[in-house]
């Protein structure tokens, strides 16, 4: 968890781009707490010493706590804020991350560390131009750090003004050099305004400058390809052809180009060529094959071509682990569960701690709704990576799907005794998952305690919020705090049919009948499932606000999309609204 605006902006890096060559984060140390009384220095610098060594320790819920006293003692104490803003980002609680952060940086505006952070923060949340303002303020003051330019064009990027990202990245570029990923920036960018010339231009100066490299001379006929533009494309691929006849990406891109002009059969014989080519090694012609896969995707007659191509690869190379696996994808992608299934069980023989090869027995065991088979994997999966927590999770669910509840609750609990306290979100779904099983199990009381359980952990659990809010509607309890509950749920996810009907259905128990219509009609604007049970409410709160004919609609609509309950077919026929009773909620 120690200094997390640093593991966000090395997320940003790797969503963006290798940064240019020599630009690495500053990490100066935060400042001491400032307070004002010598008396109240020394007690906040004790405490603040004393959740560092907690933190350091392992013993997060401590830290936390001895953090939050610091405030209580001076509520100014900008190291203190800046590291609570860490545990608020590590609990999904930005708002309050942002909060500390603003605090700090009013409290010590010359400090970089929290200015960077703020910035970070601003830009991960989405809030754009507060992240443009604060880079470009950080690059004014520290004129000599390369990678904040990289930033501030980022945030400028996702802002949406394009031209001062290109200026910014212009900037960075005369700072550091040219490289390719600044040139590629650019250029998308160029694309993005409509600009395909200057975009061009930017690939045109690489390959100037990498005049050995053919990848860019094929890029660059890749996008004359994409503009239909054939016979600059094949120019292009010809003089790469004379710097490295043997690049994967001429391969691939010969054949595209054989497949754009109509010769399918070319565009076969290229790919089979580089796969039976001795010189070159097995991820070499897999990288091939994916990418050449990339562009069959788009016909799935042409897809076919991809397995005559991957038996080929498998005749070549019968040991490769890896290359099973990504058949096995390609099968599952083809709906070809049962022979995507031997290529799976075939590769976790061979190499059983292959942790990937059980992962995709174990997506495909769910994706058959095959429970059996995927409780022996999960229990299998356990003794060989013990460490590894998701292995209850998944079990727990195919024990749910058996209808085995107690077992699956047993084996959240099992789960619960290894996964650290530091792992707020997994022990806060762990925690749900024992409610809604509770709940299935008319274990009332036990089912809210295990939603409190989680919400301790994570108040911002949205499917637990929505999970909790729906069965306290349920049974008429606590409808105030369903509707809190909900409402959160909506402003997280405002186009979210089954949160949307959550929200609708407290305010239907509670009486409030015109918002309940509201909410139900936006939820089945957004439905893409014709769910029976929206379908089913919309009738009732139809019903109840005046419209009879129009409820009794909804009902037979509910039937005829799968719902058959005795109640649904006595409000049928008596064309009378009635309340489910319990036992068939």
């Amino acid at each position: 968890m120690k200094y997390t605006f640093l593991v966000i902006h090395s997320v940003l890096c790797l969503a963006a781009g290798t940064f240019p060559a020599g630009a690495h984060a500053g990490q100066p140390h935060p400042v001491q707490p400032n307070a004002t009384q010598p008396s109240v220095q020394r007690k906040v610098d004790y405490f603040f010493l004393e959740g560092i060594n907690l933190k350091n320790a392992g013993k997060f819920d401590a830290a936390y706590e001895v953090f939050k006293h610091c405030l209580e003692i001076d509520s100014t104490s900008s190291a203190t804020l800046f590291e609570l803003s860490s545990f608020y980002l590590q609990t999904d609680a930005p708002e309050k991350a942002v909060a500390c952060l603003r605090k700090a940086v009013a409290c010590h505006p010359d400090n970089f560390t929290y200015k960077l952070a703020l910035a970070s923060i601003f830009l991960n949340q989405g809030m754009y131009g507060e992240a443009a303002d604060a880079y470009e303020e950080l690059v004014r003051a520290h004129p000599g750090k390369v990678e904040l330019n990289y930033y501030l064009a980022e945030a400028l990027t996702r802002k949406g003004d394009i031209d001062e990202a290109i200026r910014a990245f212009d900037l960075l570029e005369e700072m550091a050099g040219m490289s390719e990923p600044l040139s590629m920036q650019k250029y998308r960018l160029y694309m993005t305004l409509e600009q395909p010339e200057k975009a061009f231009d930017e690939l045109k100066k690489l390959a100037a400058k990498y005049p050995g490299d053919a990848r860019y001379i094929i890029l660059i006929g890749d996008l004359y390809l994409e503009r239909k533009e054939t016979e600059r494309a094949w120019e292009c691929y010809q003089k790469a052809c004379t710097i490295d006849p043997e690049s994967p990406y001429y391969t691939v891109s010969m054949a595209n180009y054989y497949a754009t002009i109509g010769r399918p059969d070319s565009a076969e014989a290229q790919i089979h060529a580089a796969l039976v080519n001795e010189k070159l090694d097995v991820d070499i012609k897999v990288g091939i094959l994916s990418r050449y896969i990339q562009r069959l995707q788009q016909s799935s007659d042409e897809m076919k071509i991809a397995n005559t191509l991957f038996q080929t690869l498998l005749e070549q190379h019968p040991e490769e682990v890896e290359l099973k696996l990504f058949y096995g994808m390609l099968l599952v992608y083809q709906k070809n569960l049962e022979e995507a299934h031997f290529q799976f069980q075939l590769a976790t023989e061979m190499e059983p701690d292959n942790e990937r090869a059980w992962q995709q027995l174990l997506n495909l065991a769910f994706q058959r709704k095959e429970a059996k088979e995927a409780v022996r994997i999960c229990i299998k999966c356990r003794e060989l990576f013990p460490e590894a927590t998701e292995y209850y999770y998944y079990l727990g669910v195919a024990y749910y799907q058996l209808q085995r509840y107690q077992e699956a609750i047993d084996t959240y609990y099992e789960g619960l005794k290894v996964i650290p306290e530091s792992n707020r979100s997994l022990r806060s779904d762990f925690y749900g998952q024992i409610g809604d099983i509770r709940y299935q199990m008319k274990q009332l009381d036990e089912a809210f305690a295990a939603y409190e359980e989680a919400l301790k952990y994570n108040e911002r659990n949205i499917p637990i919020l929505n999970n909790y809010s729906y069965f306290l509607s349920l049974e008429k309890k606590d409808l105030d705090k369903a509707e809190r509950m909900s409402a959160q749920c909506i402003k997280a996810e405002p186009n979210n049919a089954t949160y949307l009907d959550t929200y609708a259905w407290v305010f239907f128990v509670k009486g409030n009948y015109m918002l309940a219509k509201v909410y139900i009609e936006n939820a089945l604007r957004n439905d893409t499932t014709n769910s029976p049970e929206l379908l089913d409410h919309y009738g009732d709160i139809l019903y109840v606000t005046g419209e009879r004919e129009k409820g009794l609609e909804q009902w037979m609509k509910a039937k005829e999309a799968g719902k058959n309950t005795p109640t649904l077919e006595r409000k049928i026929a008596e064309k009378t609204y009635l309340e489910t009773p319990k036992d068939e909620q």
